[in-house]
């Protein structure tokens, strides 16, 4: 797991350390890291910059310190090292460094257009809200360098980033990569913020020993999701396996249960209980005759779920339709005492019927920014801006475990544990059933064990990794795509990431 840290837990542990080495050793190991990351990316022979024109934006805190002992470093390796003071103060030790080092130091932006490398040191982790003047401006030239060519580095994040969020609340920089010091922050996982880290660079300054056990936010590997799946064994069979009862489609939506199905029947359940409307019940029949298919009356008194068989779990809503049928349906599944997980139509129903919810069963809904937000009484505009902050409220006011998808999938428990945050997915998912698939998948993975949470983080994992498998457009077909293709991508369809699922699985 890649573990992140609130700023106050940050600073914290900073102190604790500072009382143990000597003054201004954390800056000396940052900026070592942080001219090693920099030397690396400028691309020249092995161990050398010499030549390279690096600038370097120092603000008036410890990350301007850090940027000014890296360039004092490059420059004592040969780069042609610009700092551009743009803070009311400069860190006096930092500005001595790069002096000494042959440096120099101007409030003139000029240098930026002109850069091989910038290093961005404005802000801290402790920066609020949007850039104001002159950073603004700063941010915007280093942007206009960066699609010119020149290799923005941030100095532990991007500044404008909200670092234990990762909102955006005006200009901010946008970088390459992220060079941060002693553990991630939970803005550089989470977009926006995440989207302006570019790849992010841990540097281990020795705070690690200093920081609780337990993270604000954590990513995982793929070796985290390989030890949460389920393998079948021995004396396994498919009840022992997991059974699934899908709730989902009508005769206007037929497409949502089929993909659903799908998406269930690839996520290792042993068996799959459809239960649809006429029409969809005998499309799923053909599309996936392994499946056990029941077609539900309009009678809102039918005995659901006692009518269709055992099953371990449920997942309801993609494609169901939101009628008084489809109200009396979901309220005999949310009664149950089995783990439920709740999509699409479902979530629709659950706005306009709070009162099934909190259930004493494990619970995991997946929602879409718009979907919180009628849960919420929000914008969705602000749950998108704001993920961790929705995610973790809909969860403690709602009692159930909340996978909210979109750029960042995050996934927070009602128990106010660490939020979950998945590292894997593609552009290319932001089309129509890719929701629908993702929550069969999900389902597969409670009907066989797993708790909600750990459910969500593999599913969200496994569909992130088949979307990048399925759009790779390199000639071949999915399956035989590695998960690290980049020889291109190309448009998918939700179908694709069905037939996509077994590959994901197999690279773990």
């Amino acid at each position: 797991m890649r573990d992140a840290y609130q700023v106050a837990t940050v600073r914290a542990a900073e102190r604790a350390l500072m009382d143990l080495v000597p003054d201004g050793a954390l800056m000396q190991r940052a900026a070592a890291g942080l001219a090693s990351v920099g030397a690396a990316l400028l691309r020249r022979e092995p161990g050398f910059v010499y030549g390279a024109r690096v600038t370097v934006l120092a603000g008036s805190g410890d990350n301007g310190g850090d940027a000014l002992y890296a360039g004092a470093l490059l420059a004592r390796r040969g780069a042609a090292v610009t700092a551009i003071a743009a803070g009311q103060k400069t860190h006096q030790g930092g500005l001595a460094a790069l002096r000494a080092a042959g440096g120099r130091v101007t409030d003139d932006a000029g240098p930026i257009a002109s850069a091989d490398l910038i290093l961005d040191g404005l802000l801290g982790i402790g920066g609020r809200g949007g850039l104001r003047e002159p950073f603004a401006t700063l941010a915007a030239r280093a942007e206009q360098a960066r699609q010119d060519g020149a290799t923005v580095v941030a100095v532990d994040l991007p500044s404008g980033i909200d670092a234990d969020t990762g909102t955006v609340d005006g200009p901010a920089v946008r970088a390459d990569v992220t060079v941060t010091f002693g553990t991630l922050k939970p803005g550089l996982l989470v977009d926006p913020g995440g989207g302006h880290a570019g790849t992010v660079e841990l540097v281990d300054i020795g705070l690690a020993p200093h920081l609780p056990d337990q993270p604000d936010v954590t990513a995982p590997q793929g070796d985290d999701i390989r030890a949460l799946l389920p393998r079948p064994g021995a004396e396994s069979d498919k009840y022992r396996r997991g059974v699934l009862g899908l709730l989902a489609g009508s005769d206007r939506y037929t497409g949502a249960v089929l993909l659903s199905a799908g998406g269930a029947v690839h996520g290792g359940a042993g068996m799959v209980r459809v239960v649809t409307a006429d029409v969809p019940a005998a499309l799923v029949r053909q599309a996936w005759p392994e499946t056990v298919v029941s077609a539900h009356p309009d009678d809102q008194d039918w005995d659901l779920p006692g009518s269709v068989g055992r099953v371990q779990a449920w997942v309801a809503g993609p494609g169901m339709g939101t009628d008084p049928g489809a109200v009396a349906r979901l309220t005999a599944i949310m009664r149950t005492d089995l783990p439920v997980l709740v999509d699409a139509d479902g979530l629709t129903i659950l706005s306009q019927h709070r009162d099934l919810l909190p259930r004493s069963a494990p619970t995991l809904i997946t929602p879409h920014s718009g979907e919180l937000g009628r849960l919420l009484g929000a914008d969705p505009a602000e749950v998108e801006a704001r993920r961790l902050e929705h995610a973790r409220r809909a969860a403690a006011e709602l009692g159930v475990t909340v996978l909210l998808k979109g750029s960042t999938t995050v996934i927070a428990a009602p128990d106010g544990g660490p939020v979950l945050v998945n590292p894997t997915g593609t552009p290319w998912l932001a089309t129509a059933g890719s929701g629908d698939v993702l929550s069969g998948l999900a389902g597969a993975l409670l009907a066989q064990g797993l708790p909600p949470a750990r459910a969500g983080l593999a599913a969200a994992y496994l569909h992130g990794l088949a979307g990048r498998l399925a759009a790779a457009s390199d000639g071949r077909r999915p399956e035989e795509a590695s998960p690290g293709a980049s020889a291109g991508t190309a448009p998918i369809g939700a179908s694709d990431l069905v037939r996509a699922l077994p590959a994901a699985f197999r690279s773990l």
